[in-house]
């Protein structure tokens, strides 16, 4: 199997958002984490546009992220910046 990322993953089970443009939340789960990316779940993925901040709870860090690929219930994610404050 050809994997496409840059660095590996760390399997992580961390509450998370995903905070909209427009102000809305969807709760998510992070399940890989890694330096420059993740995959998170969700209930659905539609809705959720191709950029937006993902807020890890346990450390409060949000941080800037691109889609990459969606599944029915699944986001791969790519970090675009460095942490928001």
């Amino acid at each position: 199997m050809n994997d496409r990322r840059e660095q590996a993953r760390q399997r992580v089970l961390l509450a998370g958002k995903v905070m909209l443009p427009g102000g809305g939340v969807i709760d998510c789960t992070v399940r890989d984490r890694s330096e420059c990316g993740a995959r998170i779940k969700v209930q659905s993925v539609i809705g959720i546009p191709d950029r937006f901040q993902l807020l890890i709870e346990t450390t409060a860090t949000m941080i800037e992220v691109c889609v990459e690929w969606r599944k029915q219930n699944e986001l791969g994610v790519r970090i675009v910046g460095p942490p928001i404050d």
